[in-house]
């Protein structure tokens, strides 16, 4: 039966017709079909949502996921991207700070080579600054020199004209002495003349005044000579007549017994050459010295690495103890004169870190001796030349290793009588055919390319050389045996001063001599040898001295008033004070 509401539900327009049974029905029918289709639908329509949902979800799902592999891959590919940058970076980084590097590298490069070439355009400008300044004084000195010489030759060919003006006196024909002054004179002043107009003296002009400088020596000496000749000559035909006359005067008048006079053998020149003995000893040293020489030839001159690293060692490890001598402490020349004892002895010394003996060659022993006397010598000549005091206490220690290895003795002798023939004595004389600078280093001058070192600097050398002589015979090693005597004593030093004084003197430099040797041993002698010693005093006072005036010139004067000063001074105190820098026997307490 269909309701009222079915019917309204089914055709709302028409709820108010009344339909039939059949045709109601028919219309519940189909309604009821159109409700089981509409259900039917729904639950279908239902169930396709939830596919629909379901399949949305999984999209989503799959989309999300989807997205996070983006992202995930997006961030991979900004960090690799990143990395790569910065690795990019961090590559161009370094590339520009290798470049800078190099930039830096060469810029300091360039700076450098910059500064040694200024450095190097400096010091030549400095080295032909020094050179021209070099130049000149080497000028003003030569034309100094020239003066000098001139001035001497003036004053010697003045000598003759004294004579020559009372040749009637003399008996002797002087014409030819003094037309061969007048020509030195001359030859001189033609040098000078020449070098005035040149502007710059050459080394040649020097050679050629000194040569005529010598000549006029040499003739003026043998002008003496021939005078002193002559007047002993006249004096004994003088004595000879007053003989003969007084035997006639004897023979008229009543014999009378002649009162005997006393001869007096007294020397009218001073010898010019030492004397045989001394020349012989002079001549052994030498042999000696050049037999030593000879015999280490292998280890001076071997081009083998061990022996020259041999022959370095022992030269450092015996000279560089003799540099470091000085007066700070008895304690320290101990110290240094056992080094070099012992290594003469044959002992192992440490130098620069290793062991060194003479051992280790043959020919050890010859040229340590010989490179050690050389060494003595050369501080003379420098270090005691610039500090007289500094001869004391390399004396000392040369004393004490010339008293326990005599050969280093004879080897210092001989090599001191090569760079200063005046400690022998001995005065070389000039021969015809000699050249000039083999004569000056025969005197003891320094000859160089340059020339021949100054007078002054030779004068400084030699006083040296032979206030280091006079110190050692003066003192002994206090360390050494007591029983033995010095190597090299005071009698050295006695017979020097005598065999000097017997000598002509030589200008300039006998008085310089005398006075370092006397400054520096005279108190010892006088206390050995007492009234001996203050009568050659005197000797060199009243007789000797006179000679020394004689052959001095007027540039030559400073030697000669410092020993007239010192030997007044000890006349007139009688004494003769310790010399300074004399090692007291407290400075051994040190």
């Amino acid at each position: 039966m269909v309701t009222p509401e079915v019917v309204q539900e089914l055709n709302p327009e028409h709820t108010l017709l009344l339909l039939s049974p059949e045709a109601t029905q028919i219309e519940g029918y189909v309604r009821k079909y159109e409700e089981v289709h509409r259900t039917k639908g729904q639950a279908e329509l239902k169930y396709r949502q939830e596919l629909q949902q379901k399949a949305v979800q999984s999209f989503s799902n799959t989309a999300v996921e989807l997205l996070k592999r983006f992202e995930e891959s997006l961030e991979l590919r900004q960090r690799q991207e990143y990395e790569e940058m910065r690795d990019m970076m961090e590559k161009g980084s370094l590339e520009v700070q290798g470049r800078q590097e190099k930039l830096k590298e060469e810029h300091r490069r360039r700076a450098k080579n910059l500064n040694l070439k200024l450095r190097e355009a400096e010091q030549q400008r400095l080295r032909q600054e020094e050179l021209e300044r070099q130049r000149q004084a080497e000028s003003r000195e030569r034309v100094r020199r020239l003066n000098c010489i001139q001035e001497e030759v003036l004053h010697l060919n003045m000598q003759i004209e004294p004579y020559f003006k009372q040749k009637e006196l003399v008996g002797l024909d002087l014409s030819g002495y003094s037309n061969r002054g007048n020509q030195l004179c001359s030859l001189v002043s033609g040098v000078i003349k020449l070098t005035s107009e040149g502007g710059v003296p050459h080394q040649e002009d020097i050679l050629n005044a000194e040569r005529a400088l010598l000549q006029m020596r040499g003739l003026i000496t043998e002008m003496h000579e021939k005078i002193a000749a002559a007047a002993a000559e006249k004096k004994r035909i003088k004595e000879e007549e007053e003989k003969a006359l007084q035997k006639k005067q004897e023979v008229k008048a009543e014999p009378v017994k002649p009162v005997p006079q006393e001869k007096t053998n007294r020397k009218e020149g001073l010898q010019v050459k030492a004397d045989s003995s001394t020349m012989q000893w002079y001549q052994q040293l030498q042999d000696m010295c050049d037999q030593c020489a000879t015999s280490i030839n292998d280890l001076n001159n071997s081009k083998d690495f061990k022996v020259k690293k041999i022959k370095m060692d022992l030269q450092k490890t015996a000279t560089i103890p003799v540099g470091q001598i000085s007066s700070i402490a008895g304690s320290h020349l101990r110290e240094i004169f056992d080094k070099i004892n012992n290594l003469l002895m044959g002992k192992q010394i440490p130098s620069a870190g290793k062991l060194v003996s003479i051992s280790q060659h043959p020919q050890g022993q010859d040229f340590v001796c010989y490179k050690l006397a050389e060494k003595f010598v050369k501080q003379g000549e420098e270090e005691v030349a610039s500090h007289h005091e500094a001869a004391f206490p390399i004396a000392v220690v040369a004393s004490g290793i010339w008293e326990s290895h005599p050969k280093v003795g004879d080897l210092f002798l001989a090599h001191l009588h090569r760079k200063c023939p005046y400690a022998v004595p001995f005065f070389p004389s000039w021969k015809d055919g000699l050249p000039m600078e083999e004569y000056q280093r025969l005197l003891g001058y320094r000859v160089l390319d340059n020339g021949v070192e100054q007078q002054d600097n030779f004068l400084k050398r030699i006083s040296g050389m032979v206030r280091l002589y006079a110190a050692i015979m003066l003192l002994r090693w206090p360390y050494g045996s007591k029983q033995a005597e010095h190597p090299h004593g005071l009698n050295y030093a006695w017979r020097w001063l005598a065999q000097m004084l017997n000598m002509e003197p030589l200008a300039d430099i006998t008085a310089t001599l005398l006075f370092d040797f006397l400054e520096v041993c005279g108190n010892a002698l006088m206390k050995k040898y007492q009234n001996q010693f203050w009568k050659m005093i005197l000797l060199i006072k009243n007789d000797y001295f006179c000679r020394i005036e004689a052959v001095t010139g007027t540039g030559q004067v400073g030697a000669v008033i410092r020993l007239r000063q010192f030997l007044e001074k000890c006349l007139k105190q009688k004494d003769i004070p310790l010399p300074k820098g004399y090692l007291h026997p407290a400075f051994w307490r040190s």
